[in-house]
């Protein structure tokens, strides 16, 4: 909770007035004046150091550390001379363990856990059972033992309660493919037991080893909970500068505050919420005929919670004004590829139009996109709202990883997204948008990836 209070309130308070770092003095050659007015504005020095501050310890849904955050953001919109509001929302979450720990004949195992795992220790022969489908199963009796289980075919929720309505323990769960596994149950359920998770190389050598001899298990899984949450959303609004001319649209830059436990988060997602900070700075007094709604989302990595809450209780009569929203998520990783956009159907919008125009004209090339979801665009989407995530592809090594830290922002990368974005944003909220519409560009073939929710089978 210190640590906490420190986050909310300490160190890196960013300068809103700051000169622009040299990357920013540059001289936009083939931009309008109109650009200017917003790429001059933007410091990246900013942005790295809004970074700095969320990435000093993971920020994970409903925790302490995760409302200093909602702390930090709402007292930096403030600072910018925005009315900023922070709105709960409850979800049933899960409490991470806090000891995690595997023996095999007495051998201790680096072993992973599952979200919703039970918490429990048991001590048990392993007997292995493929898949762990009803047919796998069928005519087993697995009571007093720990189930040995291989991914694959069916959810893990499913295979742990197949395991322990046929009689088990306990469950183990190994990859099948290289590297090491991490997942989730699903939900919560009364009927699970402990499980843990191991790499493909680990589990064929106990599958091995079960062939030529006896194996006894032991599981300790400690400190996992399941129940009702709190996490917050944080929402500041820039309205329409001229009453008289208030073209009654909304604009929606968002991005997500939470990171995965263990992670610090420096790209996931602190780098897209200072983005989304530095800009409600910038166009704080720009003239617009738009109001420009900056929010921050909380439980994002649980499944997009945060932004679901707020679109679903959103009325009809303001989802039908927002024109478009813009999603930042991972924006800075300095090993990460290539800027690209998201949408929901892999088709154009307003969103794309607007980003591919501004990037033409600042690169001299527009910013590809593909179909993809996974984070908080999805919800807009589907509400029938243009939307688009803006996402470096293929992604970081670092990605959900303790090594997603700071020393991997790319200030060059924060830039180039934070102009894309800014001019694009101002292309269409400013007064006397009477230009020509963007050109129409297609889908890029821009290999799909799977990120963001965790893996359920």
């Amino acid at each position: 909770m210190a640590l906490a209070a420190t986050l909310a309130f300490g160190a890196f308070n960013v300068q809103a007035n700051a000169q622009p770092t040299a990357i920013a003095e540059q001289s936009f050659q083939g931009v309008n004046g109109l650009d200017n007015k917003i790429l001059k504005q933007i410091n990246v020095d900013n942005i790295y150091n809004h970074i700095a501050h969320l990435e000093q310890t993971p920020r994970v849904a409903a925790s302490p550390e995760e409302y200093a955050a909602v702390q930090y953001i709402k007292q930096q919109f403030e600072a910018y001379g925005y009315n900023a509001e922070i709105q709960p929302f409850e979800f049933f979450g899960f409490t991470t363990p806090h000891t995690v720990a595997l023996t095999v004949n007495g051998t201790s195992l680096p072993a992973g856990f599952f979200t919703y795992t039970a918490s429990g220790e048991v001590t048990a022969p392993l007997e292995y059972v493929g898949l762990g489908r009803l047919t796998d199963l069928e005519n087993k009796d697995l009571t007093g033992k720990i189930a040995l289980i291989q991914r694959g075919d069916i959810p893990f929720g499913e295979k742990v309660l197949n395991a322990a309505r046929s009689g088990a323990e306990g469950v183990i769960i190994f990859n099948n493919a290289a590297g090491s596994l991490s997942g989730t149950l699903g939900g919560a359920s009364e009927e699970y037991v402990p499980a843990v998770s191991l790499s493909l190389a680990q589990g064929q050598a106990l599958v091995a080893q079960l062939e030529n001899e006896e194996v006894t298990a032991s599981i300790k899984v400690l400190g996992a909970s399941s129940g009702l949450r709190t996490s917050h959303n944080v929402i500041a609004s820039k309205k329409a500068t001229n009453k008289n001319k208030d073209n009654g649209k909304a604009i929606v830059l968002t991005s997500h505050h939470d990171s995965v436990p263990g992670a610090p988060g420096a790209n996931d997602n602190a780098s897209g919420t200072a983005m989304v900070l530095e800009l409600a700075r910038v166009l704080k007094n720009q003239p617009t005929d738009t109001e420009i709604r900056f929010i921050t989302f909380g439980a994002e990595e649980l499944g997009l919670i945060g932004s679901r809450h707020y679109v679903s209780n959103l009325p009809d009569s303001e989802l039908n004004r927002i024109a478009a929203n813009f999603n930042l998520d991972m924006v800075g990783s300095r090993d990460a590829g290539d800027l690209v956009m998201r949408t929901v159907d892999g088709q154009a919008n307003l969103v794309t139009e607007l980003a591919q125009a501004t990037s033409t004209r600042l690169n001299g090339e527009p910013t590809p996109f593909a179909r993809g979801g996974s984070s908080d665009h999805v919800p807009f989407g589907e509400a029938g709202i243009p939307a688009a995530l803006f996402i470096h592809s293929p992604l970081e090594p670092w990605y959900h990883t303790p090594e997603d830290t700071l020393d991997k922002i790319s200030k060059e990368k924060l830039q180039d997204v934070a102009q894309i974005v800014g001019t694009a944003i101002y292309d269409y909220a400013r007064f006397d948008n009477q230009g020509p519409k963007p050109k129409r560009v297609k889908p890029a073939s821009i290999p799909q990836q799977m990120y963001f929710e965790e893996d359920v089978q």
